[in-house]
């Protein structure tokens, strides 16, 4: 996928985070930019599709996601620059009032194919997976988020770029495939905490656990800081995201990075994290819950 999109900026760099928060002059803390690597394929939807789309794939692409998806999105754009057909499943009847992101995918041609809520729940049952099958013949299907082995390879790969040497590394969960990703490179003394963007306390976790070659000690997910559930932002939240950006100079949204900073904040100013340590936050990228909530 290399060669399609040139313009890819590898490795993304590890920039030094100094916020104004209690307690953050105590610590080291870097941001891992990967919402750098591609203006439309940024972050970890990039890595997760590196090798889920190898060169020798001619056929169709179908995956799922909702009507503000950033992988859908990412994929889109890919499998435009690669000529490849695209179908993405969309969770909801959005036909009558388009958001941004399927106007996009579909000025790159992807096939818009929309499902309720109740069907798209069956998107890993095999009758249903059968039944895509039969509808669009010889169709590569990638799951949401990406999340397959292919992808925890991909992720793998950010903790071997230059960078520091950290203590804990920081991360959002959605699909869980970036997590595990992290967690099969961590060295012995580092460690990992994923932000969950939705509710699924166990759930996220067995997701994590699926993907993962065998058990790993040294992580787990926090689970307070998802408001509310996955696309859900309460006023503190947005108000949050709102400072942020217009002090921190670069930006992040509600749905998954700016939850991972809330995160962040709330634990280093309760004393969460030693004095010294040395902290690396992964901005994922994919701002297309910006464009929902206006930020």
């Amino acid at each position: 996928m290399n060669e399609a999109l040139p313009e890819l900026n590898l490795p993304s760099p590890a920039q030094p985070f100094r916020p104004d928060w209690a307690n953050a002059d105590s610590l080291q803390i870097w941001v891992k930019r990967d919402d750098l690597i591609h203006p439309v394929i940024s972050g970890n939807k990039w890595r997760k599709l590196k090798y889920a789309l190898p060169s020798s794939c001619t056929g169709a692409i179908l995956s799922f996601g909702g009507g503000y998806s950033n992988h859908l999105h990412a994929l889109g754009y890919a499998c435009n620059k690669l000529g490849l057909p695209f179908i993405a499943v969309v969770r909801g009847h959005y036909q009558s009032q388009m958001t941004p992101t399927l106007k996009d995918l579909a000025t790159w041609g992807a096939r818009l194919h929309f499902v309720d809520r109740k069907q798209y729940a069956l998107r890993d049952d095999p009758a249903f997976l059968q039944s895509l099958q039969t509808q669009f013949p010889a169709a590569t299907v990638i799951p949401e988020g990406g999340s397959q082995q292919a992808a925890i390879r991909g992720v793998s790969e950010l903790l071997t770029e230059p960078g520091p040497d950290f203590d804990v590394v920081m991360a959002p969960v959605g699909s869980g495939a970036t997590l595990a990703g992290l967690i099969t490179e961590l060295k012995p003394h580092q460690s990992a905490i994923g932000v969950a963007a939705l509710k699924g306390q166990g759930y996220l976790e067995e997701l994590v656990s699926r993907l993962l070659p065998h058990r790993y000690p040294r992580w787990h997910i926090e689970h307070e800081f998802h408001n509310g559930g996955f696309a859900k932002a309460s006023p503190e939240l947005i108000h949050f995201c709102t400072v942020f950006n217009s002090e921190q100079g670069f930006a992040i949204e509600p749905v998954y990075s700016g939850k991972l900073f809330h995160a962040a904040k709330s634990l280093i100013e309760r004393g969460t994290f030693a004095p010294g340590t040395r902290l690396l936050l992964l901005h994922t990228g994919g701002l297309q819950g910006a464009r929902k909530s206006d930020l």
